[in-house]
């Protein structure tokens, strides 16, 4: 049996969920004589599900961006108003706060930061061994389906079991589920419509599906939009730009560089029915000068060479060289001394201004996180709590906040959880009466 009374609770046993109450918890909320001071409700029988299977069982918990005004730049949607939250517990603070609870996290060469143990389960371990050191009441396969603003103060909760709570304060960690969508525009909430972010991309007749598995870096991305007359001129004139690692796969592309761009681009890519064209430079920005001159030193001191035997530069993948070869019409085993100057031209074309037709995004549950939830104009960043509904948080991926990929959107959560956190125990430091459930 639940306790019918709790100083806070908080709906979702997620990560932003467990850091908002653990937060409050260590900052000296303790249980009073009818309940416990926190209690978290999850709908499904497992906590923390997300944190088990996140980074291929690995778990990215954050990113080595130390300056939040830097880390700011990695969030397509909420990016300038994180900066007071990431003002109070950033990416630094994250790595002190695992490793003060006996967890050393680890940065990889590209900035992202696992467990040295390279397990999720260890993430885990830890955020369920402090939510039960300070005391917190988890309580598993338990659905918040109502919340009710009482007259003087507090919240009555009713779950789909049928059983009714009275809390003080309430947390909604719900992540981008749609019961926690209700339950926000139910306490007085708006709601941005999410849509898929962190996608891969779909190409139509797939030309580069024989390289599936070719890596390349840097490449560079740009969408162009189908023609819309109709459109904005500001949305017309908008461009959307990557650059970084692009994984060809059996699909079309994946990779940092395509995930950055489907993050950033998420909504005018929705809004033109993920069609468009994608121009790709190969060649990482060089320009074309520089590739005529790779180009020109190639059949210079390699003539008696085959085209497909001698790359422009050592890090262009073989198997990409032989295809862009061909895809020009030329013929791979082509001596470099009969290379003809429109031959050339059309190589540095095909290296810096390649173009493909999107036929949509990547297999259905490719997508990472949504971009939407509620507007963060209805919520104060210091606190965390609703400007709409008093003594309501709202923490995570409930909020109209995505990151891009690289431990980002957890980061999000252990900071908007923490500040949570921090101010309801600072709120609850005066004991208050509430009404018993009826």
């Amino acid at each position: 049996m639940l306790p019918s009374r709790a100083s806070v609770v908080v709906a979702g046993g997620g990560p932003a969920g467990f850091m908002a109450a653990i937060a409050a918890a260590e900052a000296g909320l303790r249980p009073g004589p009818d309940g416990p001071a926190v209690l978290v409700l999850e709908a499904t029988a497992e906590t923390l599900h997300k944190v088990t299977i996140s980074g291929g069982g690995r778990c990215n918990v954050t990113h080595a961006c130390w300056d939040p005004l830097s880390l700011v730049g990695h969030y397509p949607r909420g990016a300038q108003a994180l900066r007071g939250p990431f003002s109070r517990f950033a990416s630094g603070d994250a790595v002190a706060w695992f490793d003060a609870h006996g967890l050393e996290l680890v940065e990889e060469a590209d900035g992202r930061m696992f467990p040295r143990s390279n397990r999720s389960s260890a993430v885990v371990e830890t955020l369920r061994r402090a939510a039960a050191t300070g005391g917190v009441v988890v309580a598993p396969g338990r659905a918040l389906k109502g919340a009710e603003r009482l007259t003087e103060g507090g919240f009555l909760l009713t779950l789909r079991s049928g059983e009714q709570i009275v809390c003080e304060r309430l947390v909604l960690a719900t992540g981008s589920h749609p019961s926690g969508h209700r339950l926000a525009i139910s306490l007085g909430h708006g709601l941005v419509p999410p849509v898929p972010s962190l996608f891969t991309l779909s190409l139509a007749q797939h030309p580069l599906a024989s390289l599936a598995g070719v890596v390349m870096e840097p490449v560079e991305l740009e969408w162009l939009p189908p023609p819309a007359p109709d459109a904005p001129a500001s949305q017309r004139r908008q461009r959307h730009r990557q650059r970084g690692t692009v994984l060809i796969t059996h699909w079309g592309l994946s990779g940092p560089a395509t995930l950055r761009l489907t993050a950033f681009a998420a909504r005018a890519l929705r809004e033109r029915g993920y069609r468009g064209s994608l121009r790709v430079d190969w060649s990482g920005g060089r320009t074309a000068d520089e590739l005529e001159h790779l180009l020109e030193t190639c059949r210079r001191e390699q003539p008696r060479r085959q085209l497909a035997a001698v790359r422009p530069w050592p890090g262009l993948s073989r198997r990409l060289w032989q295809h862009l070869i061909e895809s020009c019409g030329s013929d791979p085993t082509q001596r470099w001394a009969d290379l003809g100057r429109r031959e050339r031209q059309a190589l540095v074309m095909a290296l810096r201004d390649s173009r493909y037709a999107i036929a949509g995004r990547g297999p259905f549950g490719e997508e990472f996180v949504t971009a939407g939830g509620i507007p963060l104009g209805e919520v104060d960043l210091a606190t965390m709590e609703s400007r709409c509904c008093p003594g309501l948080h709202l923490v995570g991926e409930l909020l109209d906040v995505d990151g891009v990929t690289g431990g980002f959107n957890f980061q999000h959560c252990w900071s908007s959880g923490w500040v949570a956190g921090m101010a309801m125990a600072e709120a609850l430091a005066q004991p208050t009466v509430l009404p018993r459930p009826t």
